[in-house]
């Protein structure tokens, strides 16, 4: 079978696929993009042709559509995996698979309810894509359901998260009791990587997120959020003519302040917070309702100067505005008055707080010195301690409106500008 495949293997991956094989749960844990996926799926696949018959076979993810782009696309991808390939069958949407002949049940687990999918049934082999994004009592059922004795595997693949997360906790901490075989991979791990690209990688997280996915720790959520932020760096007196306004994030407050922010792409290929919006209740007599709360946004975008246009010209007309999925009343009152392009942000707040790093990391994002409020939230924008304690990755909820709205901006747009940081790394533009 290893002679088949399209691409090298480093000492590590070949070490780790045939240990696997003795191995009841094995685990591939580390860096991104450092070859532990592919060291992962040969070894299933190898698993997966000694499986015995009287028991299923399952491949495990967060929802189905991640084990489709994760798991299913690269097995089918003959660049990886060569003639193999040809023997993964799979229609997008299905829950099964046939792989090399055998029926691969395809079983997304995004909350603790997903345990009633397998509940009951009798598993030979099992493949866990990202273990750390399953829920605990999903894989502590999964692992009560490997009932063919001492054929049963358990294969799994993670990036590492906080110290205090049950994968580390109960199983890693505890490997020679619990029969857990894991290896550490980082990017070196990988002969089929290029320099560029290991380049660009890094240059893509910062942070938390760099320490996790680039340096492969098991390390805590703590201090600055954003501790990449650097106002030398991120903050200017000067714009240059605004290309494409791409998009308005707003952040909606009741008690708490109302924020929205304008970013717009430069003609230099960088991004802009250009200006930004901001209503205070405690400073002001009484709070506004949401239709004063539209005329004012509309106003503000009114009246926003267009930098680099002669003539001081303004009002700006944004691709999106992007508004707090909470606020459904605020959101019916601009499409009742007709405003255009209006939509739910993308509220994932942890992935959104990584595209708002990697802007700012690269080097791609500058704020205009102006935005007062965005400037004053995020040095002291951080992480909750006592929920990283818990094994939870949480912001404090604490002086963040603007850098909400920013982050709703950002990452509502982040298909449509992370290719900027490959542009910008291919052509040696400065950041």
């Amino acid at each position: 079978m290893l002679r088949d495949l399209a691409l090298p293997l480093s000492p590590r991956q070949v070490a780790s696929i045939v240990e696997a094989q003795r191995a009841p749960l094995a685990l591939w844990s580390g860096a991104v993009s450092s070859g532990k996926t592919i060291a992962s799926l040969i070894a299933f696949l190898i698993r997966l042709t000694l499986a015995p018959d009287h028991g299923l076979v399952v491949i495990v993810g967060r929802t189905l559509q991640t084990i489709e782009r994760n798991i299913i696309d690269p097995l089918q991808s003959t660049h990886l995996f060569g003639p193999l390939a040809k023997h993964v069958h799979h229609t997008t949407g299905s829950t099964t698979a046939v792989i090399l002949g055998r029926t691969v049940h395809l079983v997304g687990a995004s909350d603790a309810r997903a345990e009633g999918r397998i509940r009951g049934s009798t598993i030979a082999l099992a493949y866990v894509d990202e273990a750390t994004l399953v829920p605990h009592a999903f894989w502590m059922m999964l692992l009560s359901r490997l009932r063919v004795g001492s054929e049963s595997r358990l294969l799994a693949t993670t990036n590492p998260d906080g110290p205090f997360h049950w994968l580390r906790k109960e199983f890693i901490l505890r490997s020679a009791e619990v029969g857990l075989t894991n290896w550490h991979f980082t990017l070196d791990d990988n002969p089929s990587l290029d320099a560029g690209f290991v380049r660009r990688l890094k240059a893509q997280y910062t942070g938390l997120w760099y320490r996790r996915f680039i340096l492969g720790e098991w390390c805590l959520a703590s201090g600055a959020v954003y501790d990449m932020f650097d106002a030398s760096r991120h903050v200017v007196d000067l714009m240059p003519y605004i290309k494409r306004w791409t998009a308005v994030g707003i952040d909606y407050g009741t008690v708490n302040p109302f924020s929205a922010v304008l970013v717009g792409l430069g003609e230099d290929d960088h991004l802009y917070v250009v200006s930004e919006y901001r209503y205070e209740s405690a400073s002001h007599a009484r709070q506004l309702t949401d239709a004063q709360y539209s005329a004012d946004v509309r106003q503000w975008l009114a009246n926003v100067r267009r930098p680099g246009e002669k003539g001081a010209a303004r009002g700006v007309r944004p691709n999106w505005i992007f508004v707090d999925p909470s606020a459904a009343s605020f959101m019916t009152q601009l499409w009742t008055e007709q405003v255009p392009n209006i939509a739910p942000a993308v509220n994932d707040v942890l992935d959104g707080i990584r595209s708002v790093g990697v802007a700012l990391g690269t080097g791609l994002l500058r704020i205009h010195r102006s935005c007062t409020g965005l400037l004053s939230e995020l040095p002291g924008y951080a992480w909750d301690e006592k929920a990283a304690e818990r094994g939870e990755d949480k912001p404090l909820k604490v002086d963040d409106h603007s850098a909400d709205a920013l982050r709703y901006a950002l990452h509502s747009t982040a298909h449509e500008w992370r290719g900027l940081i490959d542009y910008k790394e291919a052509t040696g533009a400065a950041a």
